[in-house]
Formats: structure tokens, C-alpha cells, sequence
């Protein structure tokens, strides 16, 4: 049985606030749609549900922004713009996270999968 670590994440203010509940995170998933090629993120393979996904503060703080088919929710910090999770709109409570956003988190050591949602478009 694999352990949970706690992973701490903000945003760049620190104004968003939230931890997730995971097995030591590895890999990454790279979309190279047209909002996710221009913000650049690496985000988290899996989808943490709640309770594996706790949002401590600033839920006042989201802003929430959709295009295309509707099918995800993007949250975006209102003061610093960084953008640090989405939901998937068909399983609400669903999170993927910016592992950008995680603190003291080497991204340099994932193992990135493109996933082609421009061709879903």
C-alpha cells in the first residue's frame, strides 16, 4: 500500500492556499491546447478528490474562467493571476493541480506526458 505525502501549494501571492493528499507525484501531464500552451503548466496527472484536496483559503480570492466545450473549470487567483487548479465540470470536486504551484517541488525530476487537447477542440 503506497503512503500519502502532503504536498502544500499557493498561489503567488499567497492569497489561494490548499494541500493535496497523494502518493509521491513523478510525472506530469503537459496539454497543448490553446489555454494550457500559453500558460505553460504542468499539472498533476490525476484528479484529487475531496478530502484528498483541501482549499485553506481564499476560496473569495478564485476567479473562475471557461471556454471552448465547458468541460473544465480554470481557477485563477484575482490578485496575482497565477493559476493554480481546475475542475473537472463533470465530476465537481474533481481537482488537477499546477504542480507549478506546489512548494519546494522539483519539477525538473517529472516525467511529462503531452496530452493532445488541441486535437479535441
Amino acid at each position: 500500500m503506497t503512503q500519502n505525502l502532503s504536498y502544500h501549494g499557493s498561489c503567488h501571492c499567497g492569497g489561494v492556499a490548499f494541500t493535496i493528499q497523494s502518493p509521491r507525484i513523478t510525472d506530469a501531464l503537459r496539454c497543448n491546447c490553446s489555454i494550457c500552451r500559453r500558460r505553460n503548466a504542468l499539472m498533476s496527472k490525476a484528479y484529487y478528490p475531496p478530502p484528498c484536496f483541501q482549499l485553506h483559503q481564499g476560496r473569495d480570492q478564485l476567479q473562475l474562467y471557461q471556454w471552448g466545450d465547458g468541460d473544465v473549470n480554470h481557477y485563477f487567483c484575482k490578485r496575482c493571476g497565477i493559476y493554480p487548479f481546475h475542475e473537472a465540470t463533470q465530476k465537481p470536486g474533481l481537482m488537477r493541480i499546477n504542480l507549478g504551484c506546489l512548494e519546494g517541488f522539483d519539477l525538473e525530476t517529472l516525467e511529462v506526458t503531452l496530452f493532445d487537447g488541441a486535437e479535441l477542440l
